[in-house]
């Protein structure tokens, strides 16, 4: 029987974090359907663990790798943002951030210092803001 299991999967793309998003997405779907009376969450749920199932079965392997790396790539993007918001927010204290009106690189400049000229790092350009 595994060796049966193992010469159907032969060539098939299989599971990935997309498709484990998908499934968890769908699984919580189905429990929202248990305490909701629309049944539009049960529908949505099954059909995204059909298509999740569709692309775990898929011998497109290339197109289904992409469809991954995307996610990754979206999901590495999102995380990137949230540490440096983190970031930021530890040294709301200490430091102004301000965007270069010509570029929009992000300077960090001391508190406290009144009216200053701010010279951003990439353009060189000059604007006038409070610290």
């Amino acid at each position: 029987m595994k060796q049966r299991m193992q010469r159907f999967m032969a060539g098939r793309y299989g599971a990935d974090q997309l498709g484990q998003l998908y499934l968890g997405v769908s699984m919580v779907l189905l429990v929202v359907s248990l305490f909701s009376r629309w049944n539009i969450f049960y529908a949505f749920a099954l059909a995204l663990m059909g298509y999740e199932y569709y692309r775990m079965l898929s011998r497109q392997v290339e197109k289904r790798y992409q469809e991954n790396q995307k996610f990754l790539n979206w999901r590495y993007q999102m995380a990137v943002k949230r540490n440096r918001r983190k970031e930021e927010f530890k040294q709301r204290k200490i430091y102004r951030f301000y965007q270069c009106p010509s570029c929009r690189q992000k300077v960090r400049v001391p508190k406290g210092k009144g009216k200053i000229c701010i010279t951003c790092p990439k353009c060189k350009a000059e604007f006038i803001k409070k610290s």
